[in-house]
């Protein structure tokens, strides 16, 4: 995010708050933290965990720097624009070694194929800020304060719980097939680390049978990264997660929070040439490709616009890369590698 919008976004919340210019950020926080059951005041503790202090200074300014040029290619958060949801949004790590200088100063916990659900201490809400109707039952007990995590119903089940929670109406039979996997606890003071352990001792002390914490390993090696995400990966699980152990709450696009999904290589042959539509108008859209157990499926990205104009011909083999199967065995957020060529 740059400056621009920081500053800007900083006045709107100063004024939004009535908080006086001058005032020490930290101290404020601090003030609020121990009347945090009150929705007024978690609403202000967002606010403020949406607005990252240390670089702007930590007392309250309403001054803004017309110097600096807005960068209108700067990315905001998709779920921060929809909803008021504490959301810590993980950045993807193609390679676990990109941190390798840091890796042990980082947690890993298993990455679940679950449904993304946020408790804000009297709803549960998708990641996109729509209510989840839930049984009654299955939230009554939730705290008052807010929790994120993954509805799951085990590995390899994702479509079968995707379908059960965006129901309208709550199947009972489905619900008590799932459970809510707890990885953040939103607006809490403390590193990561504390959090999860405060997390833990909340969890205990409710005794839901359906609520857990998924649970965080140290790291020590990048060699033991690769071999935690082998392992998974073997047992059908989706990927992990490593979270930089000290790093405090904020909401938003995280730096300190990466997924590491596994990627898989295959072939299959070209059946036909698609026509593309719009800008790909007179090129290549899509290719329709078999694979060798003869699953067909259309793969239309990864592809240049040279490649587009001068596809793999009918007959041909291509590689691409995918991260997963559906049920049916079609590979999912498939993408053109390169042509074939048979040793």
């Amino acid at each position: 995010m740059n400056f621009l919008v920081l500053f800007n976004l900083n006045i709107f919340i100063l004024k939004y708050l009535k908080i006086p210019k001058g005032t020490d950020m930290n101290a404020y926080k601090n003030k609020l933290v121990p009347e945090r059951n009150s929705q007024q005041v978690r609403r202000r503790i967002l606010f403020l965990s949406l607005i990252p202090w240390n670089l702007l200074g930590t007392s309250a300014s309403a001054k803004t720097c017309s110097a600096i040029e807005p960068n209108t290619n700067s990315p905001v958060s998709d779920a921060l624009k929809r909803t008021n949801l504490a959301l810590v949004l993980p950045q993807t790590l193609s390679d676990v070694r990109h941190i390798g200088a840091k890796i042990s100063d980082y947690l890993m916990s298993e990455k679940l194929d679950g449904v993304r659900a946020y408790w804000d201490g009297e709803q549960l809400y998708f990641r996109s800020g729509r209510i989840i109707n839930a049984p009654t039952w299955f939230i009554d007990k939730f705290p008052t304060h807010a929790l994120d995590g993954e509805l799951w119903m085990g590995r390899g089940q994702f479509e079968r719980l995707s379908g059960a929670v965006r129901r309208s109406q709550a199947n009972e039979d489905e619900w008590s097939q799932i459970r809510y996997c707890l990885f953040e606890y939103p607006l809490a003071q403390g590193d990561f680390n504390q959090r999860m352990q405060s997390l833990s001792g909340i969890v205990e002390k409710l005794q839901i049978p359906w609520l857990r914490v998924i649970p965080q390993e140290a790291v020590k090696s990048v060699e033991q990264v690769e071999a935690k995400l082998k392992q998974l990966v073997l047992q059908k699980a989706e990927g992990l997660v490593l979270h930089l152990a000290s790093a405090e709450f904020q909401a938003g696009r995280s730096e300190f929070v990466y997924k590491l999904k596994p990627q898989f290589d295959a072939e299959a042959k070209v059946i036909a040439i698609i026509g593309g539509q719009g800008r790909l108008q007179g090129m290549m859209g899509a290719l329709l490709l078999e694979t060798r157990d003869s699953k067909r499926f259309k793969l239309g990205t990864g592809f240049d616009d040279e490649q587009r104009r001068n596809p793999p011909a009918v007959g041909s083999w291509v590689t691409y890369r995918y991260r997963d199967l559906t049920s049916n065995g079609l590979p999912k957020f498939a993408s053109f590698v390169r042509e074939y060529q048979s040793e």
